[in-house]
């Protein structure tokens, strides 16, 4: 089951990755090239992880896969990113 939710669910993951405000980072799609705050990314959550995609395009920005005290983060579709 997938559950979709906006870039705000991926904010305590990404934290230790992107900064206190993760979801305040600025992002350019590799995919359209649109800039936009990961807040507003659609993210699909599944048990095996989370996924952002654009919501231009529907390119894989941001993976995150947590597993026990281990964390896995891409940043596939990520060409530039900038603090908020």
């Amino acid at each position: 089951m997938t559950t979709v939710l906006d870039g705000n669910a991926l904010a305590g993951d990404l934290t230790d990755v992107l900064g206190p405000d993760a979801t305040s980072a600025r992002l350019r799609c590799r995919g359209c090239g649109s800039m936009g705050v990961l807040g507003a990314a659609r993210v699909h959550r599944t048990a095996m992880g989370s996924v952002a995609r654009c919501r231009g395009c529907d390119t894989v920005l941001v993976t995150v896969v947590i597993n026990g005290p281990h964390r896995w983060v891409g940043l596939p579709g990520v060409r530039v990113t900038s603090p908020a």
